[in-house]
């Protein structure tokens, strides 16, 4: 399968955004896009591995973790930074259990070098992973979902060794997203139950659970605005109230797929519009509080092209979508 990545960006012009440019230099599947915290670099993920591109520049980056082959297919990332340090680090899954955290290497800002890997558990695929800045002591904090219906938290130290805090299975979700709450509390979305389970921190006990009443083919959570909206792979994207009894507040309806396959779906501008993908070459803005289609972005050269990866940089308003 090729790959083609679109950037767009926010823009002062009668249209909401942009295209600023395109890259087409992964040959694999891709699973996974992230940009990071300061809008400067983007991961790309899947089957090739990981690929790390300087986003101003449109160049590729080094990396020093080359072991997909026998870690397996990237199926997750996200970048990080800690209270301490403003150095973002890159951490994925695998298909095959494996948690990698990337960095800066000290001496060629151009390269990333692999800080720390382990295999989680039996080596179930990691669905989905999130992040939490927990001290000034530089420590990162990691939720992270498996396939065999486990959440689990670590803590990456300054040291950059990996220490769990609490793993939990769950009895019939299996985790597609996972979230952070302000307090250090973990949000869960269950994809084919399409449970809401919110987890303490300190053990993982249930302190909260509702029903979306379909499967969750994604999630993201926007704790300033209370809310979170999930792909309900039917009609497209559901809001729901953090703090809600299950009903939702509104769908954002796109074209009815032609497939059932999950796609991501995403925040942006400081949560004023909700941002997914389909299976109709489109990228689609809604505003959040109308539902109103504000732009759908061409990413796909045909009707037919499915987007399924999408990132949004909460930094400089970028969008990005495979």
């Amino acid at each position: 399968m090729s790959f083609l990545l679109t950037f767009f960006n926010k823009s002062a012009q009668l249209q909401r955004y942009k295209l600023l440019t395109r890259l087409t230099t992964y040959s694999g599947s891709v699973y996974a896009l992230a940009i990071s915290n300061d809008g400067n670099l983007l991961a790309c993920a899947g089957t090739e591995g990981i690929k790390i591109w300087d986003i101003k520049s449109r160049k590729e980056l080094t990396s020093s973790s080359h072991h997909h082959e026998s870690r397996g297919t990237v199926s997750c990332a996200i970048w990080s930074t800690t209270r301490k340090t403003a150095a973002e680090t890159l951490c994925y899954g695998t298909g095959l259990g494996y948690i990698i955290f990337l960095r800066h290497s000290l001496t060629n800002q151009k390269t990333f070098q692999e800080i720390c890997a382990r295999r989680l558990g039996s080596g179930f695929e990691i669905t989905c992973l999130s992040w939490h800045s927990t001290s000034s002591e530089g420590n990162l904090r990691i939720a992270v979902g498996t396939r065999d219906k486990i959440v689990q938290v670590l803590t990456l130290n300054a040291s950059s060794q990996l220490q769990s805090v609490f793993a939990v299975r769950l009895e019939n979700t299996v985790p597609k997203s996972v979230a952070f709450a302000d307090n250090r509390d973990v949000y869960v979305f269950g994809l084919y139950d399409g449970n809401f389970t919110k987890l303490k921190d300190e053990d993982g006990s249930v302190v909260q659970e509702m029903s979306c009443k379909s499967v969750i083919g994604h999630a993201a959570v926007h704790s300033k605005r209370g809310v979170f909206v999930v792909d309900n792979a039917a009609d497209g994207f559901t809001l729901y109230r953090l703090d809600g009894d299950g009903e939702p507040v509104r769908t954002f309806a796109t074209a009815v797929p032609s497939m059932s396959l999950p796609k991501q779906v995403a925040f942006g501008e400081e949560g004023k519009v909700v941002v997914g993908g389909s299976d109709n070459g489109l990228v689609y803005v809604f505003d959040r509080k109308t539902g109103q289609i504000l732009e759908t972005l061409h990413h796909a050269d045909t009707d037919s092209g499915l987007v399924q990866t999408i990132s949004v940089s909460v930094k400089i308003g970028w969008k990005e979508c495979n």
